[in-house]
């Protein structure tokens, strides 16, 4: 029996309306509607429709679905997705995010059910974070400042670089992937109920730096405005949110310390190529390197117009020198993971996509963002000659 959930489900992850998706195969949307009401059973060509457009099996709409065998319910609370975005929250969109995050949510348990993981570092980092920031009597510029200090230290991170920021936030709880969200949003994250943390990147080509400010972005909502119900706010209450991130990010990248003795070293602070060699150092844009000055008093209101306005000028707020050399970070915790549990027999790829999940390769892909390849390599056949018989074979043959 066809199971009109499963259909809702796939459909509201891509981000469908009812009405797009009858477009796509040519139905009403008075069909669909009846599809995912089990008021009526779809004919095998419209079920094979769905699946090109979602990446099933056909089986999937016949079977329980992984929300219902591998996802706690209500356990992605979607007013809380935080946006790193240019625009306020749609709640469609939202929406749409959420149910994806359901889906990643079920991966993760579907992986690391009959594993043992360390203590989470983020979840303590942010109970920390929330006590300091409930008790103490500091302005929230201080606040904001002290939060930043208090994370570099708790996840490791040394006084003089980024090179490892996704991995230390990684290796510290948060489940970082890269999904093509679209132009206007750069990134989002949530906490779920069950207390996992994430972080969803979009992997529309950006720079080193840019990615490195969504995530330390992300990271200063997921400690300084937990449970923030995101969608509920208005657009000054959202900007206001939005700056409280941004500060958060010069100081957690930029160290107070460590970066006012770089800046000792710049002699025009008003040119931005002087500022070079700090952004390799630290993997940051000019823009940001600008704005810590700024924010530090390094740089007086005059001198940052200044800097802004040679940044305009060298044509450095579309692209500024070293953002096509500097490799940008992409996640490799959950690659380590499936690499984990598949070399200890826990998990078989092809029974996981073919049995358990019923999907295509290239619904993880989209679902993940890890490449193609990936899942593929462990799809491949080993076939073995048994050559070390040759020699013994040849022998008996010439004799």
């Amino acid at each position: 029996m066809f199971i009109g959930e499963n259909l809702t489900n796939l459909r509201i992850m891509h981000g469908y309306s009812r009405k797009q998706l009858s477009e796509k195969i040519n139905v009403t949307e008075q069909a669909i509607w009846q599809y995912e009401n089990n008021y009526t059973t779809p004919k095998m060509q419209i079920v094979n429709d769905l699946k090109s457009i979602f990446n099933v099996k056909s089986k999937y709409f016949y079977k329980d679905d992984v929300l219902n065998r591998y996802f706690a319910v209500e356990n992605i609370p979607f007013m809380n997705v935080a946006y790193r975005s240019k625009v306020m929250n749609v709640i469609s969109k939202t929406q749409a995010e959420a149910m994806h995050v359901e889906f990643l949510d079920s991966f993760v348990n579907y992986l690391t059910t009959h594993l043992n993981l360390p203590t989470q570092k983020i979840i303590q980092l942010r109970d920390e974070a929330i006590h300091y920031l409930n008790a103490s009597t500091d302005d929230r510029n201080t606040q904001i400042n002290t939060v930043a200090k208090l994370a570099r230290q708790k996840l490791g991170f040394r006084n003089d670089t980024n090179d490892d920021l996704l991995f230390l936030i990684e290796k510290s709880g948060v489940f970082i992937f890269e999904k093509s969200i679209g132009e206007e949003i750069d990134a989002y994250s949530l906490w779920t109920k069950n207390d996992r943390a994430f972080i969803i990147l979009g992997n529309v080509k950006r720079s080193a730096v840019r990615r490195n400010f969504d995530i330390a972005h992300e990271l200063a909502h997921l400690l300084l405005h937990y449970k923030v119900e995101f969608t509920n706010l208005n657009r000054k209450e959202h900007k206001a949110i939005e700056n409280e991130a941004n500060l958060f990010v010069g100081a957690f990248l930029l160290p107070e310390e460590s970066f006012i003795e770089d800046m000792n070293t710049i002699a025009y602070v008003t040119n931005p190529d002087a500022y070079i060699d700090l952004k390799k150092k630290w993997k940051t844009s000019l823009q940001v390197l600008g704005y810590r000055a700024a924010h530090l008093g390094i740089l007086d209101a005059k001198k940052h117009r200044n800097f802004y306005a040679a940044l305009h000028r060298k044509g450095y707020l579309e692209r500024e020198p070293l953002d096509e050399s500097l490799a940008i970070q992409r996640p490799q915790k959950v690659k380590s993971i499936i690499d984990l549990v598949t070399k200890k027999g826990i998990v078989d790829i092809r029974e996981m996509m073919e049995k358990d999940w019923m999907v295509e390769t290239s619904f993880f892909h989209r679902l993940t963002g890890i490449e193609l390849d990936f899942f593929d390599d462990y799809l491949k056949h080993d076939q073995d000659f048994e050559l070390v018989n040759v020699n013994e074979f040849s022998t008996s043959i010439t004799n």
